[in-house]
C-alpha cells in the first residue's frame, strides 16, 4: 500500500510517500522560514502564496526521492485541520484534484492526530496505553493514547503554546527566529542559568493544562529591569527560560504517567527536538518506554500524513472530495477512571 500525504497547515510545504504505513520512502519538506524572518513570525498571507508557488515541485521532488510515479499511489492524503485555513486550502485542494485524477481514495488528516502517529510510525515497540505530549508553535496538549490513532486529551494550554513562547521569548532577548533553536543554542552556551529562577507555571494544580504567559511576562519585566543586557546576561535568561518551561511540560508529563499508570511516554511536535527537554524525561523515566521520534519527524511533514492516512486506509476508511478545512481540531476529553 502506497500513499501521498501533503501538509501545507502553517509554513512549511511538505509531501511524504510511505508504503504499507511505516516506510517513508519520501518526506520533501519546504521550509519557509526565511519569508517570514523579517516579521519575526508567520504572515498567513505569505505562507498561502508561498505553498501555492512550492506545491508541485515539493511533489516532484518527493516522486523522485521515493521512485514511484503518481499511478502507484493507493491513496492520497492531506492535513484538513488544524491550521491557517489559506494554507490549508492549497495542500487539501491539491490532494483532491490528484485523487480526483488518479481515481484513487482521498483522506483528510487532522494534524494533531498526526503528531501523534509519528512515534507510532517509528517506534513499532510502543505499547498501549501511552501518554503522549505534542508542544509545538501553535499546539500544545496531553494525551492519553489508547491505541494507534485513537487520543484523548487530558490537558492543553490555556493561552500560549510552547513554540510559540520560545520563540517571543528569543524575540525579547534579540536572538532572532525562528526563536526555539535559537534560544536553545543561546542557552547551551551559558556558563549557568540567570538567578533567580522562574518559576514553574501552575505548580499547586493536579489537573493537565499548561500556561505560559506568566513566563513570557517575567522574562519581559526582567529584560526591562536589568537592561541593557551583555551577551552573557542574554545567554543566562535564555537557559532559566528554557528550563522553566521544559520543566512545566516534563512535570505534566510525568503527573500524567502516574496518574493513568501508562507506561510509556512519546514526544510529537516542533518543540519535541529540544534536547534539554529530551534529557530532563529521560533522566527522570526509569522504566518507562520513551518514543522520541526522529527530528525531522517533530516539525510539521508529509510522512506522518501519509501514516495516519494509512491506518484509516486499513480500516476502510476514505473521506469525501467536500471535505471542508477548519482552523481548529477536536478531541475527545479524557476522564479520569
Amino acid at each position: 500500500m502506497l500513499v501521498l500525504g501533503i501538509d501545507t497547515s502553517c509554513d512549511e510545504t511538505s509531501a511524504g510517500i510511505v508504503r504499507d504505513g511505516r516506510e517513508i520512502l519520501a518526506n520533501r519538506v519546504s521550509s519557509q522560514v526565511a519569508l517570514h524572518r523579517p516579521f519575526g513570525g508567520v504572515v498567513p498571507e505569505i505562507a498561502s502564496r508561498s505553498h501555492l508557488r512550492r506545491l508541485l515541485p515539493v511533489l516532484e521532488d518527493a516522486f523522485r526521492e521515493a521512485r514511484v510515479r503518481p499511478r502507484d499511489l493507493d491513496a492520497v492524503a492531506a492535513t484538513c485541520r488544524p491550521g491557517l485555513i489559506g494554507a490549508l486550502l492549497v495542500g487539501l485542494s491539491g490532494a483532491k484534484a490528484l485523487a480526483w485524477r488518479l481515481g484513487v481514495p482521498f483522506l483528510g488528516v487532522d494534524h494533531i492526530q498526526a503528531h501523534l502517529h509519528a512515534a507510532v510510525m517509528t517506534d513499532p515497540d510502543l505499547p498501549f496505553p501511552c501518554v503522549s505530549l505534542i508542544a509545538s508553535g501553535g499546539h500544545t496538549s496531553l494525551f492519553y493514547m489508547e491505541r494507534p490513532g485513537k487520543g484523548l486529551r487530558m490537558g492543553r494550554t490555556l493561552d500560549d503554546a510552547a513554540g510559540e513562547v520560545l520563540d517571543k521569548a528569543a524575540a525579547l532577548l534579540g536572538l532572532g527566529y525562528p526563536g526555539g533553536p535559537a534560544l536553545e543554542e543561546a542557552a547551551s552556551l551559558a556558563d549557568r542559568p540567570a538567578h533567580p529562577p522562574f518559576p514553574v507555571p501552575l505548580k499547586g494544580r493536579k489537573d493537565f493544562d499548561f500556561s505560559f504567559s506568566g513566563l513570557k511576562t517575567a522574562l519581559r519585566v526582567r529584560v526591562e529591569k536589568e537592561a541593557p543586557l551583555g551577551p552573557e546576561e542574554i545567554r543566562r535568561l535564555a537557559r532559566a527560560f528554557q528550563e522553566a518551561v521544559m520543566e512545566h511540560l516534563a512535570r505534566k508529563c510525568l503527573a500524567a504517567l502516574r496518574r493513568t499508570g501508562a507506561r510509556a511516554l512519546a514526544l510529537g511536535g516542533g518543540v519535541a527536538r529540544n534536547g534539554f527537554l529530551r534529557e530532563r524525561l529521560a533522566r527522570e523515566c526509569a522504566g518507562i518506554h520513551l518514543s522520541f521520534p526522529p527530528l525531522e519527524l517533530c516539525s510539521d511533514n508529509g510522512a506522518m500524513v501519509a501514516g495516519l492516512a494509512s491506518l484509516r486506509l486499513e480500516k476502510g476508511e476514505k473521506d469525501p472530495l467536500d471535505l471542508p478545512a477548519a482552523p481548529r481540531t477536536t478531541f475527545e476529553k479524557w476522564t479520569a477512571p
